[in-house]
């Protein structure tokens, strides 16, 4: 099937490394013009190299950490005609809610929900005047299933798809859409170094673990198993590009069946 997503300039915020550089790829591969984003010079070159080798695309790179206002502006002059924006940026920390302070809530909220307001801000005037572009929000399982242990991280998800549904409705009757795709335990690198850590640490080995976590932890889940990135990659192309054109306010799970409902 072609996508149709050859030469569209793409930007895929924290692309150097786990889900967002599977789906930086993947847009390169269906020909897209892909702006690999890390906040590091050095991760943006190798993640840049790394795109070229495995598929033969031309990608550029930004280095710089988005989550801060002024940052944003200078990615928005050097690449001011970005027409699918991915807001893949994100951390996450397990902690005890009591232990949460307003600066840890003020500083996820402001790389996870306000990085991506920020972009879409900057770049949706263009996407209006062109009449077509995608802005995609990358949420989580979590949003819908805040986990106790980092409470402030799926409030953070949850606002992603405020936010997601909102600017569909704001731009209702364009050529734009906007969605947010759900993930559920992926194996990115932040998880898998994070699950890895807590295995060794328990005498156990990375499959073990895995298993001990999906019977207890996440028992709902239907594949039983962490996700590949390239598996949420592969759904983020396809709303990406023109033939999706009729999903837009979308919440779509790709979560492995974690979320325990039809809908």
């Amino acid at each position: 099937m072609n996508l149709n997503l050859t030469g569209k300039l793409s930007l895929v915020t924290g692309s150097t490394a786990g889900i967002g550089y599977a789906i930086a790829a993947s847009l390169a591969r269906e020909g897209a013009h892909v702006i690999v984003n890390g906040r590091s010079q050095l991760s943006v070159d190798k993640a840049v190299s790394a795109i070229k080798s495995d598929t033969g695309g031309n990608p550029s790179g930004f280095a710089g950490d988005l989550g801060i206002d002024e940052t944003a502006r200078q990615l928005d002059e050097k690449f001011p005609d970005v027409e699918i924006l991915v807001n893949n940026l994100g951390i996450f920390e397990p902690k005890e809610f009591e232990d949460i302070t307003d600066a840890d809530w003020r500083r996820i909220f402001e790389m996870n929900v306000l990085s991506g307001v920020r972009l879409a801000r900057l770049f949706l005037p263009g996407m209006k005047r062109r009449n077509w572009g995608r802005i995609i929000f990358i949420s989580s399982e979590s949003a819908v299933q805040i986990p106790a242990e980092m409470i402030h991280y799926g409030m953070t998800k949850t606002a992603q798809l405020a936010v997601s549904r909102g600017l569909a409705e704001a731009v209702a009757g364009t050529g734009i859409t906007v969605n947010s795709v759900l993930p559920g335990p992926t194996k990115s690198r932040g998880v898998g170094e994070f699950v890895t850590a807590l295995a060794k640490a328990e005498g156990k080995s990375f499959e073990a673990f895995e298993k001990e976590f999906f019977d207890k932890v996440r028992p709902t889940s239907l594949i039983k198993r962490f996700a590949a990135p390239e598996e949420i990659a592969s759904l983020v192309t396809y709303i990406a590009s023109p033939i999706a054109s009729a999903t837009t306010g979308a919440a779509l799970r790709v979560d492995g069946g974690v979320v325990k409902s039809a809908f």
